[in-house]
This record gives C-alpha cells, sequence and structure tokens, in this order.
C-alpha cells in the first residue's frame, strides 16, 4: 500500500477502503507523509467526494490517532455539545451549568478561538483565576461531584485533525462537508460522550452559508454520531447576525450570566432553553422535550443555573464572586460610540466582519499565538428589525488604545438600515435526530 495508488484511486473517483484511510492517517501522524501527498489526497476528496462509509472511516481514524478519553467512570449518560462556530456565542457557558442543574452530566472538552469566531475556553479565562487545564481525574471527579466542567482539549486529542486542519486551510479545501464532519466529529467521539448535540449555525456569520448546506453537514454527522452508538441530534440556527448582544470574552460572560439570572437576550435565551431540553431527553432524565422544557425554565427562574456556574467557577479555582461583581472582570479602558447615520429599521447586520473588528481590538486571533485582550469588544444595541432614529447608537465599542474614525465607519457599515420595517428571520431553522 502506498500513497500513490491510494491518491490516484481517488483522484478517478473510486471509494478508498478502510485500510487505505486508516494507512493514510497512521502515516500522516508518524510524519511519513510529506504534505504535498496528503494536499493532493485532499484536493481528490474535495473534487470527487466521500461516501457514507468513507466519511465514518476517515472519523475513526482520525478519533483514534491520539487521546481517546475514557469517561465510563461518570455516573449516568454523559452529554455534550458542539457549535459549528458564530460570532458571539457564548451558548456553553449557560448550557452547561443549566443542563447540570436540572441533573444532566455534561463534561466538556473545548478550544480556544481563531478568526472572527470566538472560542469557550477564551470566555472562560476572562473569569479571574479560572482553570480549564484539569487533569484527567480530577475532570471526571468534578462531573461526578457537581455534574459539570469544561476544560481545554488535550494536546494529544485527535493530532490528525491538527495537520488536516492546518492543510485544509493553504489547499482551499476547508469547506468539503466530508472533511468538516470528520474533524468535527473525530474530537466528538475521542472525547468520550454518550450523547452528542451539534448547534450547526448558516449565515454570514457561520462556516456554512446556507441553510441547505448547514442541513447537509447536519445529517452527514447525526449519521456519523449514530453510527458509532452516540446518541446524535441538530440544530440548524440562524447566525444572520451575532447571538446576543456581546462580542468580546468578558463581555460575553457577563452576558450569559444575566442568561443565567434569566435577564439575558431573547434570541440566546431562546437557543439555551431549546437545546438543554434536548440534552436532557439525550441523557434520559426527561422522557420528552415538554417536560425537559418546563424544567429548564424553572431552573432559570429559580436561579439555580446562576448557582451551578458559581459552583463550577470555584471548583475550577475561579472567583465565583464575579458572578455578582462584575467589575472584578477585566475591561476596556475606552469606549466609542458607532451612530446611525440616518433613521429607519435595522434590516441586517454582518456578524462575520464584526467579528473580526473584535479581532482587530484584541478579543481574538489571527494566529493560534497572538495574546488575547480580555476586555475588548463589541456591544450592539440593536437587532434586526429594531427601529432605530439618526444618531442612535447601533453600538458600542470597546477598546484600550486610541482608534481611528476609520475604524468606527466601517463598524457602522456593518449595519445595514431599511426605509421599511423589516422582519428578522427565525433563529432556530429546524431541529434532526
Amino acid at each position: 500500500m502506498n500513497m500513490i495508488d491510494i491518491i490516484s484511486k481517488k483522484r478517478d473517483g473510486q471509494a478508498l477502503s478502510q485500510a487505505e484511510i486508516q494507512y493514510w492517517v497512521d502515516a500522516m501522524v508518524a510524519d511519513q507523509v510529506p504534505d504535498y501527498q496528503s494536499s493532493a489526497l485532499l484536493m481528490a476528496i474535495y473534487i470527487n467526494g466521500f461516501n457514507e462509509q468513507e466519511t465514518s472511516d476517515l472519523t475513526l481514524a482520525m478519533a483514534h490517532s491520539g487521546d481517546v478519553v475514557d469517561l465510563s467512570s461518570i455516573a449516568g449518560k454523559i452529554a455534550d455539545k458542539h457549535s459549528t462556530g458564530g460570532v458571539g456565542d457564548k451558548t456553553s457557558l449557560v448550557l452547561t451549568p443549566l443542563v447540570a442543574a436540572c441533573g444532566g452530566k455534561v463534561a466538556k472538552m473545548s478550544g480556544k478561538g481563531l478568526g472572527h469566531t470566538g472560542g469557550t475556553i477564551d470566555k472562560l479565562a476572562a473569569i479571574p483565576g479560572f482553570s480549564t487545564s484539569l487533569d484527567s481525574q480530577r475532570f471526571i471527579q468534578q462531573v461526578n461531584d457537581i455534574n459539570c466542567a469544561i476544560i481545554e482539549q488535550t494536546a494529544n486529542l485527535v493530532p490528525a485533525d491538527k495537520i488536516l486542519y492546518a492543510l485544509r486551510d493553504v489547499t482551499a479545501t476547508v469547506s468539503a462537508v466530508p472533511l468538516i464532519a470528520s474533524s468535527i466529529m473525530s474530537k466528538k467521539l475521542a472525547s468520550g460522550a454518550d450523547t452528542i448535540l451539534l448547534d450547526v449555525k448558516y449565515g454570514d456569520g457561520a462556516f456554512m452559508a446556507t441553510k441547505e448546506a448547514a442541513i447537509e453537514l447536519a445529517e452527514t454527522m447525526i449519521s456519523i454520531g449514530n453510527n458509532n452508538n452516540r446518541d446524535t441530534r441538530a440544530i440548524i440556527s440562524s447566525m444572520e447576525q451575532p447571538l446576543g448582544y456581546s462580542i468580546g470574552n468578558a463581555l460575553e460572560v457577563k452576558e450569559a450570566i444575566d442568561t443565567l439570572r434569566d435577564e439575558g437576550p431573547e434570541d440566546l435565551r431562546e437557543l439555551c432553553v431549546e437545546a438543554a431540553s434536548i440534552m436532557l431527553v439525550q441523557s434520559k432524565v426527561h422522557d420528552d422535550i415538554e417536560s425537559a422544557k418546563a424544567h429548564v425554565e424553572e431552573v432559570l427562574a429559580s436561579h439555580q443555573a446562576l448557582e451551578k456556574f458559581k459552583e463550577m467557577i470555584q471548583a475550577q479555582d475561579g472567583d465565583p464572586s464575579v458572578v455578582d461583581f462584575i467589575s472584578k472582570f477585566p475591561k476596556s479602558n475606552l469606549r466609542s460610540a458607532v451612530l446611525a447615520p440616518q433613521s429607519g429599521y435595522i434590516a441586517k447586520i454582518h456578524a462575520q466582519n464584526l467579528g473580526m473588528a473584535a479581532v482587530a481590538l484584541g478579543a481574538g486571533r489571527q494566529v493560534k499565538d497572538d495574546p488575547i485582550n480580555y476586555g475588548v469588544g463589541i456591544v450592539l444595541t440593536v437587532k434586526v428589525g429594531d427601529p432605530i432614529n439618526k444618531d442612535d447608537a447601533l453600538c458600542i465599542v470597546y477598546h484600550d488604545e486610541p482608534i481611528e474614525d476609520a475604524f468606527l465607519e466601517q463598524v457602522m457599515h456593518d449595519f445595514e438600515i431599511s426605509d421599511k420595517p423589516v422582519a428578522a428571520s427565525p433563529l432556530i431553522e429546524t431541529i434532526l435526530d
């Protein structure tokens, strides 16, 4: 078996065997395949596709290319959730304590952000003292004790994905559905959870441009999960505008706390209630969505989920008093308002552009070694459909260094204003299982 034959076979549109895919992944991780051969195979996959079996075989080979987490010593079913990424997406910060407060178990491994989408680990790092580097014994014990933990992925979790993702990024093969699905699901399978809820986003600030593409990706990932004995379901949700109002690490944690206090943005609350209800059914805590949703609403209203978040912060060496004293969060030195150039109605908010503007302020990374400024970011004051008057604030920019008028003007153009009323599209398009 050799790489030239494998590349030729996929170039000619033939299906690769499990053994051929395994050979490629093993040799690649062992640094026995030059990048140009893996790149050639990636392009052949991009052009000719993978069938369901090939995609499943690649996912499993990647999942077992490094550490595989054993969560069998945690009592009950372990739930996990994954978002395909978006702007202002802080759902994991709400969902994890919310599901835990309802009796579910959430053992979550997350990553850092890169580009216009933020990372859960970066948001948690805005909490003074919070540690995301727990060893496996402490991680498992914490979930047994308080039902939840969020930690950073181990360095050797799915090393094949790190290699392939870097190559896909420079070979214009990032958008191939089988490669996206195997990248996401290999990490989920290696992380050890029993159930997986996928939040697959589409739109301006999402990885998938259209709802049709998001559904195709979700169906592929559900098939992989179910074929590997994981109850896998998906929410298809819109990222045509940022989720919630806040973009930036400490700002997003504060908004998550507001939501756990049952005072958060309507769209973030809607998504978290729906997702938590599904996760509770997957975990067998509830038999149906209706009873699960009633429980979630009760836990939010009573602030039990907020108290669970404090417990998680305390257990992971953070300062739980930040929940009640938000002045303890990192904060920016300066604020600048971006004003509406005319009256009308908010017709569109370019989420990806705003995400990149937050990165430019220091809230995110262009490359993996960039430092993070946890206090900066952007807070919207409007959502799609809202009326606006000339010179009203569209958003507030939180920054540490003086910014030029050209930056504020560009942010202003990320809000489109119509003379006529505009209806916002639904946040949740559909749910797949």
